[in-house]
Protein backbone atom coordinates (compact mmCIF):
# COMPACT_ATOMS: atom_id res chain seq x y z
CA UNK A 1 0.00 0.00 0.00
CA UNK A 2 1.83 3.38 -1.05
CA UNK A 3 1.72 6.34 1.18
CA UNK A 4 -1.44 7.94 -0.02
CA UNK A 5 -3.65 5.25 0.98
CA UNK A 6 -1.99 5.85 4.64
CA UNK A 7 -2.43 9.13 4.98
CA UNK A 8 -6.33 9.95 5.47
CA UNK A 9 -7.59 12.56 7.84
CA UNK A 10 -9.10 11.34 11.13
CA UNK A 11 -12.11 13.37 10.14
CA UNK A 12 -12.28 13.68 6.62
CA UNK A 13 -14.70 11.09 4.50
CA UNK A 14 -12.43 8.08 3.98
CA UNK A 15 -13.94 8.02 0.38
CA UNK A 16 -15.29 10.17 -2.29
CA UNK A 17 -18.11 11.37 -2.35
CA UNK A 18 -20.67 12.96 -4.50
CA UNK A 19 -20.55 9.90 -6.65
CA UNK A 20 -22.42 7.17 -7.99
CA UNK A 21 -21.56 3.57 -6.87
CA UNK A 22 -22.33 0.69 -7.70
CA UNK A 23 -25.10 -0.66 -5.20
CA UNK A 24 -26.00 -4.24 -6.83
CA UNK A 25 -27.65 -5.39 -10.03
CA UNK A 26 -31.20 -5.49 -11.01
CA UNK A 27 -31.85 -9.13 -10.68
CA UNK A 28 -31.09 -8.90 -7.43
CA UNK A 29 -34.39 -6.93 -6.21
CA UNK A 30 -37.13 -9.38 -6.58
CA UNK A 31 -40.05 -10.20 -3.71
CA UNK A 32 -37.73 -9.46 -0.69
CA UNK A 33 -35.03 -6.85 0.51
CA UNK A 34 -31.35 -6.89 0.56
CA UNK A 35 -29.07 -5.40 2.69
CA UNK A 36 -26.21 -3.78 2.08
CA UNK A 37 -23.84 -1.44 3.94
CA UNK A 38 -22.14 1.18 1.54
CA UNK A 39 -19.24 3.59 2.44
CA UNK A 40 -20.17 2.92 6.05
CA UNK A 41 -23.68 3.26 5.67
CA UNK A 42 -26.37 0.33 6.01
CA UNK A 43 -28.49 0.53 3.35
CA UNK A 44 -32.11 -0.99 2.18
CA UNK A 45 -32.75 -1.66 -1.27
CA UNK A 46 -35.92 -2.95 -2.69
CA UNK A 47 -38.06 -2.50 -5.95
CA UNK A 48 -41.40 -1.55 -5.31
CA UNK A 49 -44.87 -3.20 -7.25
CA UNK A 50 -44.54 -0.29 -10.07
CA UNK A 51 -40.61 -1.67 -10.63
CA UNK A 52 -39.75 1.35 -8.98
CA UNK A 53 -36.18 0.86 -6.89
CA UNK A 54 -35.29 2.20 -3.65
CA UNK A 55 -32.67 2.97 -1.29
CA UNK A 56 -33.45 3.60 2.55
CA UNK A 57 -31.42 3.67 5.61
CA UNK A 58 -31.71 0.53 6.73
CA UNK A 59 -33.37 1.55 10.40
CA UNK A 60 -37.11 1.82 11.46
CA UNK A 61 -37.40 5.32 13.15
CA UNK A 62 -39.62 3.28 15.98
CA UNK A 63 -37.19 0.84 17.32
CA UNK A 64 -34.52 0.55 15.24
CA UNK A 65 -34.88 -2.61 13.77
CA UNK A 66 -33.37 -3.31 10.58
CA UNK A 67 -35.77 -2.66 7.93
CA UNK A 68 -34.04 -5.06 5.52
CA UNK A 69 -35.95 -7.90 8.17
CA UNK A 70 -39.19 -6.42 6.94
CA UNK A 71 -41.52 -7.15 4.16
CA UNK A 72 -42.02 -5.69 0.59
CA UNK A 73 -44.94 -4.55 -0.57
CA UNK A 74 -47.49 -2.68 -3.23
CA UNK A 75 -46.82 0.75 -1.63
CA UNK A 76 -43.28 -0.13 0.21
CA UNK A 77 -41.23 -1.39 2.67
CA UNK A 78 -42.76 -2.52 5.81
CA UNK A 79 -41.21 -3.07 9.19
CA UNK A 80 -41.01 -6.31 10.31
CA UNK A 81 -41.17 -5.65 13.88
CA UNK A 82 -44.26 -3.41 14.16
CA UNK A 83 -45.30 -3.09 10.85
CA UNK A 84 -44.78 0.92 9.80
CA UNK A 85 -45.10 0.95 5.94
CA UNK A 86 -42.67 3.37 4.35
CA UNK A 87 -42.24 4.77 0.47
CA UNK A 88 -39.54 4.51 -1.66
CA UNK A 89 -38.53 8.44 -0.44
CA UNK A 90 -39.00 6.85 3.42
CA UNK A 91 -42.21 8.69 4.85
CA UNK A 92 -43.95 6.52 6.60
CA UNK A 93 -47.88 5.39 4.90
CA UNK A 94 -49.12 3.82 7.81
CA UNK A 95 -48.87 2.65 11.54
CA UNK A 96 -51.17 -0.19 11.58
CA UNK A 97 -53.65 0.46 14.73
CA UNK A 98 -52.93 4.26 14.72
CA UNK A 99 -54.52 7.18 12.22
CA UNK A 100 -52.12 9.74 12.88
CA UNK A 101 -48.61 9.59 11.35
CA UNK A 102 -46.16 12.13 13.40
CA UNK A 103 -44.01 14.31 10.56
CA UNK A 104 -40.56 12.78 11.85
CA UNK A 105 -41.96 8.63 11.33
CA UNK A 106 -39.71 8.85 8.18
CA UNK A 107 -36.49 7.27 7.26
CA UNK A 108 -33.47 8.61 5.57
CA UNK A 109 -33.61 7.52 1.70
CA UNK A 110 -30.97 7.33 -1.04
CA UNK A 111 -30.88 8.38 -4.72
CA UNK A 112 -31.67 4.70 -6.39
CA UNK A 113 -31.45 5.08 -10.77
CA UNK A 114 -31.37 1.09 -12.47
CA UNK A 115 -29.12 1.84 -15.69
CA UNK A 116 -28.30 -1.27 -17.87
CA UNK A 117 -29.50 -3.93 -15.35
CA UNK A 118 -26.56 -1.96 -12.90
CA UNK A 119 -28.11 -0.12 -9.52
CA UNK A 120 -26.42 3.11 -8.84
CA UNK A 121 -26.58 4.73 -5.75
CA UNK A 122 -25.74 8.35 -5.22
CA UNK A 123 -23.41 9.07 -2.29
CA UNK A 124 -23.56 12.98 -1.46
CA UNK A 125 -20.78 14.79 0.63
CA UNK A 126 -23.75 16.77 2.34
CA UNK A 127 -27.30 16.37 3.40
CA UNK A 128 -29.05 18.27 0.25
CA UNK A 129 -26.50 16.89 -2.65
CA UNK A 130 -28.35 15.86 -5.55
CA UNK A 131 -26.73 13.46 -8.64
CA UNK A 132 -25.52 16.65 -10.67
CA UNK A 133 -25.07 14.01 -13.42
CA UNK A 134 -27.03 10.41 -14.90
CA UNK A 135 -25.33 7.17 -13.38
CA UNK A 136 -22.61 5.68 -16.19
CA UNK A 137 -23.83 3.94 -19.16
CA UNK A 138 -22.83 0.58 -20.11
CA UNK A 139 -24.13 -0.21 -23.29
CA UNK A 140 -22.60 -4.18 -23.43
CA UNK A 141 -25.44 -5.58 -21.12
CA UNK A 142 -27.64 -4.95 -23.96
CA UNK A 143 -25.54 -5.34 -27.22
CA UNK A 144 -26.83 -8.30 -29.04
CA UNK A 145 -23.26 -9.47 -30.11
CA UNK A 146 -22.68 -10.38 -26.01
CA UNK A 147 -24.03 -12.39 -23.87
CA UNK A 148 -22.92 -11.92 -20.19
CA UNK A 149 -23.38 -13.26 -16.51
CA UNK A 150 -22.01 -11.95 -13.28
CA UNK A 151 -22.41 -11.92 -9.42
CA UNK A 152 -20.91 -10.48 -6.22
CA UNK A 153 -18.12 -10.61 -4.12
CA UNK A 154 -17.58 -9.64 -0.31
CA UNK A 155 -13.73 -8.65 0.94
CA UNK A 156 -12.22 -8.47 4.10
CA UNK A 157 -10.09 -5.69 2.48
CA UNK A 158 -10.31 -2.16 1.39
CA UNK A 159 -11.91 -1.87 -2.14
CA UNK A 160 -8.66 0.26 -3.43
CA UNK A 161 -6.34 -2.62 -3.48
CA UNK A 162 -9.02 -4.40 -5.88
CA UNK A 163 -8.41 -1.43 -7.70
CA UNK A 164 -5.00 -2.31 -7.95
CA UNK A 165 -4.91 -5.64 -9.06
CA UNK A 166 -7.93 -4.86 -11.81
CA UNK A 167 -5.54 -2.02 -12.82
CA UNK A 168 -2.41 -4.49 -13.10
CA UNK A 169 -3.34 -7.28 -15.14
CA UNK A 170 0.33 -8.23 -15.32
CA UNK A 171 -0.38 -10.92 -12.17
CA UNK A 172 -2.05 -13.01 -14.33
CA UNK A 173 0.86 -15.05 -15.25
CA UNK A 174 1.28 -16.11 -11.88
CA UNK A 175 -2.26 -16.19 -10.11
CA UNK A 176 -4.33 -17.59 -13.11
CA UNK A 177 -2.25 -20.03 -14.73
CA UNK A 178 -5.86 -22.81 -15.58
CA UNK A 179 -7.91 -20.09 -16.79
CA UNK A 180 -7.11 -16.98 -18.07
CA UNK A 181 -3.52 -16.47 -17.26
CA UNK A 182 -0.60 -17.72 -20.04
CA UNK A 183 3.31 -17.29 -19.86
CA UNK A 184 3.96 -15.02 -16.96
CA UNK A 185 7.10 -13.80 -18.57
CA UNK A 186 5.06 -12.43 -21.76
CA UNK A 187 2.59 -10.44 -19.22
CA UNK A 188 5.20 -8.82 -17.08
CA UNK A 189 7.19 -7.82 -20.80
CA UNK A 190 3.91 -7.10 -22.39
CA UNK A 191 4.02 -3.24 -24.12
CA UNK A 192 2.54 -1.02 -21.52
CA UNK A 193 0.64 2.00 -21.94
CA UNK A 194 -0.93 4.42 -19.12
CA UNK A 195 -2.61 7.34 -19.89
CA UNK A 196 -5.04 9.87 -18.33
CA UNK A 197 -8.46 11.74 -18.71
CA UNK A 198 -9.46 14.14 -16.30
CA UNK A 199 -10.46 11.43 -13.16
CA UNK A 200 -10.44 8.13 -15.64
CA UNK A 201 -6.76 5.91 -16.08
CA UNK A 202 -7.14 3.73 -18.80
CA UNK A 203 -3.85 1.09 -18.83
CA UNK A 204 -3.47 -1.01 -22.56
CA UNK A 205 -1.28 -3.94 -22.56
CA UNK A 206 -0.22 -5.96 -25.85
CA UNK A 207 0.82 -9.22 -25.81
CA UNK A 208 1.57 -10.33 -29.99
CA UNK A 209 2.52 -13.39 -31.12
CA UNK A 210 1.54 -15.78 -27.77
CA UNK A 211 0.09 -18.42 -26.54
CA UNK A 212 -3.41 -19.04 -26.03
CA UNK A 213 -4.85 -19.46 -22.34
CA UNK A 214 -7.01 -22.38 -21.10
CA UNK A 215 -9.78 -19.89 -21.33
CA UNK A 216 -9.60 -18.84 -24.32
CA UNK A 217 -8.66 -21.83 -26.57
CA UNK A 218 -11.66 -23.21 -25.25
CA UNK A 219 -14.20 -20.83 -26.10
CA UNK A 220 -12.51 -19.98 -29.53
CA UNK A 221 -11.06 -21.72 -32.17
CA UNK A 222 -8.06 -20.04 -32.83
CA UNK A 223 -5.23 -21.57 -35.80
CA UNK A 224 -2.47 -21.52 -33.35
CA UNK A 225 -0.77 -18.12 -31.63
CA UNK A 226 -2.37 -15.11 -31.01
CA UNK A 227 -2.13 -11.37 -30.65
CA UNK A 228 -3.50 -10.92 -27.50
CA UNK A 229 -4.75 -7.20 -25.94
CA UNK A 230 -6.36 -5.72 -22.01
CA UNK A 231 -8.09 -2.35 -22.25
CA UNK A 232 -8.62 -1.65 -18.25
CA UNK A 233 -10.72 1.93 -17.76
CA UNK A 234 -10.47 2.89 -14.23
CA UNK A 235 -13.43 5.21 -12.80
CA UNK A 236 -13.75 6.07 -9.52
CA UNK A 237 -17.30 4.14 -8.99
CA UNK A 238 -16.15 1.04 -11.23
CA UNK A 239 -13.42 -0.45 -13.90
CA UNK A 240 -13.84 -1.43 -17.72
CA UNK A 241 -11.80 -4.31 -19.10
CA UNK A 242 -11.57 -5.40 -22.49
CA UNK A 243 -9.59 -8.26 -23.38
CA UNK A 244 -9.42 -10.43 -25.88
CA UNK A 245 -7.18 -12.15 -28.38
CA UNK A 246 -7.25 -12.90 -32.52
CA UNK A 247 -4.82 -14.88 -34.70
CA UNK A 248 -1.64 -13.50 -34.96
CA UNK A 249 -1.35 -10.89 -37.75
CA UNK A 250 -4.97 -10.98 -37.89
CA UNK A 251 -5.80 -7.46 -37.56
CA UNK A 252 -4.02 -4.52 -36.23
CA UNK A 253 -4.17 -4.32 -32.39
CA UNK A 254 -5.13 -0.93 -32.55
CA UNK A 255 -8.29 -1.24 -34.38
CA UNK A 256 -11.38 -0.63 -31.94
CA UNK A 257 -13.42 -2.94 -34.43
CA UNK A 258 -10.76 -5.99 -34.51
CA UNK A 259 -12.65 -9.32 -34.25
CA UNK A 260 -11.82 -12.59 -32.24
CA UNK A 261 -12.50 -13.41 -28.74
CA UNK A 262 -13.94 -10.43 -26.80
CA UNK A 263 -13.90 -9.98 -23.16
CA UNK A 264 -16.14 -7.26 -21.74
CA UNK A 265 -15.75 -6.65 -18.02
CA UNK A 266 -17.90 -4.78 -15.75
CA UNK A 267 -16.28 -4.39 -12.22
CA UNK A 268 -18.50 -2.44 -9.97
CA UNK A 269 -15.77 -1.92 -7.09
CA UNK A 270 -17.51 -0.31 -3.47
CA UNK A 271 -16.50 0.46 -0.17
CA UNK A 272 -18.40 -1.40 2.37
CA UNK A 273 -16.24 0.36 5.43
CA UNK A 274 -12.07 1.51 5.28
CA UNK A 275 -11.11 -2.17 5.17
CA UNK A 276 -13.97 -4.26 3.58
CA UNK A 277 -15.77 -3.81 0.15
CA UNK A 278 -18.41 -5.26 -1.85
CA UNK A 279 -17.08 -6.57 -6.03
CA UNK A 280 -19.93 -6.60 -8.39
CA UNK A 281 -18.52 -8.00 -11.69
CA UNK A 282 -20.21 -8.89 -14.89
CA UNK A 283 -18.43 -10.83 -18.30
CA UNK A 284 -19.85 -10.45 -21.43
CA UNK A 285 -18.58 -12.40 -24.40
CA UNK A 286 -19.55 -12.92 -27.86
CA UNK A 287 -19.80 -17.04 -28.70
CA UNK A 288 -18.08 -18.28 -31.95
CA UNK A 289 -20.72 -19.20 -34.97
CA UNK A 290 -19.49 -22.20 -35.48
CA UNK A 291 -18.76 -23.37 -31.78
CA UNK A 292 -21.18 -24.87 -29.17
CA UNK A 293 -22.35 -21.77 -26.49
CA UNK A 294 -19.22 -20.99 -24.60
CA UNK A 295 -20.64 -18.63 -22.61
CA UNK A 296 -21.51 -20.34 -19.55
CA UNK A 297 -17.92 -21.84 -19.70
CA UNK A 298 -16.03 -18.03 -19.96
CA UNK A 299 -18.41 -17.00 -16.77
CA UNK A 300 -17.54 -19.80 -14.87
CA UNK A 301 -14.06 -19.42 -15.63
CA UNK A 302 -14.15 -15.81 -15.06
CA UNK A 303 -15.95 -16.40 -11.50
CA UNK A 304 -13.29 -18.96 -11.15
CA UNK A 305 -10.32 -16.70 -11.47
CA UNK A 306 -12.05 -13.90 -9.11
CA UNK A 307 -11.95 -16.55 -6.59
CA UNK A 308 -8.13 -16.79 -7.07
CA UNK A 309 -8.16 -12.84 -6.73
CA UNK A 310 -9.99 -12.56 -3.77
CA UNK A 311 -7.46 -15.72 -1.58
CA UNK A 312 -4.91 -13.29 -2.75
CA UNK A 313 -5.91 -9.72 -1.92
CA UNK A 314 -7.38 -10.68 1.18
CA UNK A 315 -4.05 -12.39 2.12
CA UNK A 316 -2.29 -8.94 1.44
CA UNK A 317 -4.33 -7.33 3.54
CA UNK A 318 -4.12 -9.45 6.31
CA UNK A 319 -0.27 -9.21 5.87
CA UNK A 320 -0.19 -5.87 5.89
CA UNK A 321 -2.45 -5.59 9.11
CA UNK A 322 0.52 -8.05 10.68
CA UNK A 323 3.46 -5.97 9.76
CA UNK A 324 1.78 -2.49 10.26
CA UNK A 325 2.83 0.51 7.99
CA UNK A 326 6.22 -0.68 6.00
CA UNK A 327 7.80 1.38 2.96
CA UNK A 328 6.95 -0.89 -0.05
CA UNK A 329 8.64 -0.95 -3.51
CA UNK A 330 7.29 0.33 -6.88
CA UNK A 331 8.01 -1.29 -9.90
CA UNK A 332 7.00 -0.92 -13.86
CA UNK A 333 3.81 -2.43 -13.51
CA UNK A 334 2.32 -0.26 -10.63
CA UNK A 335 1.66 3.07 -12.92
CA UNK A 336 -2.13 2.49 -13.66
CA UNK A 337 -2.48 1.87 -9.60
CA UNK A 338 -0.80 4.48 -8.25
CA UNK A 339 -2.38 7.15 -10.89
CA UNK A 340 -5.75 5.65 -10.33
CA UNK A 341 -5.05 6.27 -6.26
CA UNK A 342 -4.32 9.92 -6.29
CA UNK A 343 -7.83 9.94 -8.47
CA UNK A 344 -9.28 8.98 -5.31
CA UNK A 345 -7.27 10.69 -2.57
CA UNK A 346 -8.16 13.92 -5.02
CA UNK A 347 -11.51 13.36 -5.04
CA UNK A 348 -11.46 12.20 -1.09
CA UNK A 349 -10.00 16.00 -0.03
CA UNK A 350 -12.56 17.60 -2.06
CA UNK A 351 -15.34 16.15 -0.15
CA UNK A 352 -13.59 16.57 2.91
CA UNK A 353 -13.85 20.85 2.01
CA UNK A 354 -17.33 20.32 1.33
CA UNK A 355 -18.21 18.65 4.51
CA UNK A 356 -15.67 20.93 6.44
CA UNK A 357 -17.82 23.88 4.40
CA UNK A 358 -21.09 22.83 5.48
CA UNK A 359 -20.21 22.56 9.24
Amino acid sequence: MNQISQTMSATAPAFPLDQWYVAGFAWELKDQPVARTLLGQPVVLFRTADGRVAALEDRCCHRELPLSCGTVEAAGLRCGYHGLLFSHEGQCLEIPGQERIPAKACVKSFELRERDQILWIWMGATPDSVPDTEPPAYAVHSDPQYRFGGGVYHYDAPYQLIHDNLLDLSHLGYVHLKTIGGNARVHMNADLKVSQDGDSVKVVRWMPDSDPPPTYAQAWPFQGRIDRWQEVEFHPSHVRIWTGAMDAGQDRLDNPAREGFHMRGFHGVTPETETSAHYFWTIATNPHPQMQDTTQLVIDQTAATFEEDKVVIEAQFRNQQRFGSRAVVDIHVDVGPNRARRVIERLRKAGAQASQALA
